[in-house]
């Protein structure tokens, strides 16, 4: 009996042993990230037979048990990626809002230096100073441009950056999570499939979590307890003991740009950035995608835009030499980059034909060998072309498509309308006496006209070109008229006349209004000593207020406000479900934690709990020696 009471004390000891131990881990790991709090589970051991009944055996230890919700941590996961997603995503784009709506930094405050300018011009057209301050506010624009430019360049560059920097840390990751797949199975085999590494699954599991951080990763447990780790649409990054490798790419198509690829053996899989939703990486890529491209773009495109229009309307001027005005910008051209898997011969030309109906997407342009698919990006909204006629020709959003080479099935091209715009922006002119503030032509009625009407000033079309010969618009009744040469001849032209109705010859366009009489004369000739005209200055202020964006729907400042307004209004929607998402994330690390995380509280009980039963026990033990001792008495 004495040795049956000393066998149970012993196991009252070792359990009580073991719980200490287990109590006293939870406790020194109170602070350490990801740990989960461990209980001892314990039972009875097989109770020995009499013939009065069965007399229990003491207690044993069955398994050092952890304190896990396989639920709340898959949550914990899922979470994490979102998180980290939409905080990098509104990290990345609050930078561009401060950029884009700064009042002072911004484009906005420069077009109305410019247009400043040139109002200046058309109030002083002869003034050196006046000249002189358009064409510095002039530079100024070009100089605002480029530097928004260029820091929307160093902003991609950035992305690059930070891309390889989370590939090198989703591949430390992933070799560490194969090591312990390595180090569980190993120890999950000693114990029998039962008894677990516990520490070792939480540091695995914290690695996970830390993952998520950076990628969306899905897990797959196997077996013999190792994980299957996969990201975007199920490429695999770890299984069981092997790690794959990330690694950052030039992109096919766009030579500015990175992609991710999955590196298996000797085998390179290259990621869209549509399947790497979610993590930091996930959130890099929307932002550079659906962001940062548009708001390139748009800046590109209003550039063009001011370029084309302001070049247009320069051009149908005088300066001050007397000569017609020339270009005054240097406009962008759009870009296009053919896939590096393009076969040799695979080409195509593209050219913007209406500024005006540029967009701020890109395109992509696939051929099938059969059919061509012209995809808007980031929209993805497509519109195949069966027949193309010949010479080959699309014409599409204000570009013209031409140029088609020998392309064959699987071919594509990158097309980046308005990306350079802002940086290739540049003045082309730099003498004040080559500003054509004037018009070219002058109109006059003759002083011996009878009837009551009167021509406009006069206005030259595209087209219109030097030496302006003089002519002589002679009404051979209240409503018909012959355009005759100076001096006289035979007409050269002749029409009906309605009060109101612009009269067009040799690209000059003139109204008359009123009712002339039988034999008034009205002369068109050019614009001699017109060093004070300013008629054409004016019309060049005039395309401020015009609207010549988005196919004549919004003004140069208003298109700028729209991306300024478009930017913010994102980057306010996604600081709204960013924080909305951490909060989501604090409650669901909480309730892990409630259920894994250490109670310090908790633990002070359990211990004195088990000090009391080690203390017991030891009692037992020691009632047991003596009954031993009295036993060897009576022997004696």
């Amino acid at each position: 009996m004495a040795s049956s009471i000393f066998g149970v004390g012993i196991t009252g000891l070792n359990s009580a042993q073991a719980g200490l131990l287990t109590t006293s881990h939870n406790i020194s790991n109170v602070n350490t990230p990801g740990f989960s709090r461990q209980t001892v589970v314990q039972g009875t051991n097989n109770p020995q037979y009499t013939g009065v009944g069965f007399f229990g055996a003491g207690s044993n230890i069955q398994t050092i048990q952890r304190q896990y919700d396989q639920f709340l941590e898959v949550q914990a996961r899922e979470t994490q990626a979102s998180a980290s997603h939409l905080q990098r995503y509104a990290t990345q784009i609050g930078r561009i809002d401060q950029l884009l709506g700064d009042v002072d930094a911004g484009l906005s405050s420069a077009i109305d230096s410019f247009f400043e300018g040139v109002h200046e011009v058309a109030s002083h057209p002869a003034d050196p100073a006046a000249r002189q301050s358009m064409l510095s506010a002039s530079g100024a624009l070009v100089a605002r441009f480029k530097s928004l430019d260029a820091q929307l360049t160093a902003a991609r560059q950035d992305v690059n950056s930070q891309l390889q920097a989370n590939v090198t840390s989703i591949n430390s990751i992933a070799a560490r999570i194969a090591e312990l797949n390595e180090r569980i199975s190993t120890y999950g085999a000693q114990g029998n499939g039962v008894q677990q590494p516990n520490d070792l699954l939480d540091q695995r599991d914290t690695l996970v979590r830390d993952l998520s951080k950076l990628v969306r990763a899905n897990v797959v447990e196997q077996d013999d307890g190792s994980y299957n780790v996969f990201i975007g649409s199920g490429q695999a990054l770890v299984v069981r003991e092997r790690a794959n490798t990330l690694s950052v790419v030039d992109d096919l198509e766009s030579p500015r740009d990175k992609q991710i690829a999955l590196n298996i053996g000797s085998t390179q899989m290259r990621l869209r950035a549509g399947d790497l939703e979610g993590g930091e990486l996930g959130g890099l890529l929307a932002y550079r995608d659906q962001t940062l491209n548009e708001a390139h773009n748009a800046l590109g495109r209003i550039a063009m835009v001011l370029a084309s229009e302001f070049n247009a309307q320069h051009n149908l001027g005088q300066d001050l030499n007397g000569a017609l005005g020339g270009d005054y910008y240097a406009i962008g051209q759009p870009a296009w980059y053919g896939n590096s898997n393009n076969s040799a011969a695979a080409s195509i030309s593209v050219t913007a034909a209406d500024h005006g109906d540029l967009t701020t997407s890109d395109y992509r342009l696939h051929y099938d060998g059969s059919n061509y698919t012209l995809t808007r990006l980031p929209q993805n909204t497509s519109q195949s072309f069966a027949a193309l006629p010949l010479p080959p020709s699309i014409d599409v959003d204000g570009l013209t498509i031409t140029g088609f080479g020998s392309m064959s099935a699987g071919d594509s091209f990158l097309i980046q309308p308005t990306r350079n715009g802002a940086n290739a922006l540049a003045l082309l002119i730099h003498d004040t006496n080559a500003i054509a503030a004037a018009s070219p032509i002058r109109t006059a009625a003759s002083l011996g006209n009878t009837g009551n009407a009167t021509i406009s000033t006069g206005s030259v079309a595209a087209g219109f070109v030097q030496p302006i010969v003089s002519f002589t618009i002679d009404f051979t009744s209240a409503t018909t008229y012959d355009v005759n040469s100076v001096p006289p001849g035979a007409p050269l032209a002749n029409g009906t006349y309605a009060s109101g109705d612009t009269i067009s010859y040799n690209g000059i366009e003139i109204a008359i209004t009123g009712t002339p009489a039988d034999g008034d004369t009205f002369t068109v000739g050019p614009n001699t000593n017109g060093d004070s005209d300013n008629r054409n200055a004016l019309a060049l202020a005039g395309i401020q207020t015009r609207s010549v964006l988005a196919g004549d729907t919004a003004t140069l400042q208003g298109g700028y406000a729209q991306l300024v307004a478009s930017i913010g209004n994102k980057t306010r929607e996604v600081q709204i479900t960013a924080d909305a998402q951490a909060g989501m994330l604090r409650e669901t690390l909480a309730a892990r934690e409630s259920v894994s995380g250490v109670n310090l509280d908790e633990e002070a009980a359990n211990l004195l709990r088990y000090q009391q039963a080690y203390q017991a026990s030891g009692k037992v033990i020691a009632i047991a020696g003596t009954l031993f001792d009295s036993i060897l008495e009576i022997m004696r």
